[in-house]
């Protein structure tokens, strides 16, 4: 049986293939361009990626019985934003490769075992660890492509994976990133495999009865509603219908 940490390595996979065939071909002037995180450039998106590949290959690697230097995070970031764009790309493909092959790695008792990812209270599962890296290469994967090309989705496979995630393991994300108070409403939006109900906190669930709206459009968009990636811009086909509208979902889901 196919579980959800074999589905999210699969498509922690598929982006990184993506992007690893994407960069080689990128010229300087396409790195310095505006990613789809208007903050940064391709190339800074692309370095985000890469430090956050080394950042959290460290405790998988530890929790497999790895010996793992010590490095503080701020000096990690610190080097990766030394670098010049095209080595923040070619770095990225390195660094990600390195993550998954520590993934690929892991044998079914090591699976089992509890992950401390420093930024949380506790140490969580695996598929927690994994669910939160899909979440960041999913979507700034999304910032990357975009940058080249505005018609550019997220990747399907991740955003069916990464709503049933946000329905479960992860569902404490949205908890912490939704703004429900921006509503004065409750809503309780039919979406594409399930629902979004946003009453004092926002909760993404597997089916939402007696819905007051409805989001028109793919599970891709979904998720970029939640992460703030649905601008008027890169909305083209997504509706929504009902009680809320999708300016004021976007205030819920104003994005990191």
């Amino acid at each position: 049986m196919t579980t959800l940490v074999d589905r999210a390595v699969a498509a922690l996979r598929a982006n990184h293939d993506a992007l690893a065939a994407l960069v080689p071909t990128l010229s300087e002037q396409q790195l310095r361009a505006r990613s789809g995180a208007t903050e940064w450039t391709v190339a800074q998106a692309l370095s985000h990626l890469g430090s956050g590949a080394e950042i959290s290959r460290k405790p998988i690697a530890i929790a497999a019985g790895e010996q793992v230097d010590a490095e503080d995070n701020q000096a990690i970031w610190a080097r990766w934003d030394a670098s010049s764009p095209a080595d923040q790309a070619a770095a990225f493909v390195k660094h990600n490769a390195a993550y998954l092959d520590t993934v690929d790695g892991l044998s079914p008792e090591q699976r089992d075992r509890q992950i401390d990812l420093g930024i949380l209270p506790q140490p969580v599962p695996l598929v927690v660890a994994l669910g939160l890296r899909l979440n960041e290469v999913a979507n700034h994967s999304w910032d990357v492509r975009v940058g080249v090309d505005p018609s550019a989705t997220l990747d399907p496979d991740s955003a069916e994976l990464l709503i049933e995630l946000f329905s479960g393991p992860l569902g404490f994300l949205l908890g912490l990133s939704g703004k429900a108070d921006q509503l004065e409403q409750e809503v309780r939006l039919a979406i594409p495999g399930g629902g979004i109900e946003i009453t004092d906190t926002v909760t993404v669930t597997n089916a939402v009865g007696d819905p007051t709206a409805t989001f028109e459009g793919p599970a891709e968009a979904v998720v970029r509603l939640l992460t703030g990636r649905l601008g008027t811009e890169h909305a083209a086909g997504v509706s929504v219908t009902g009680n809320v509208t999708l300016d004021e979902l976007r205030k819920v889901f104003p994005g990191y």
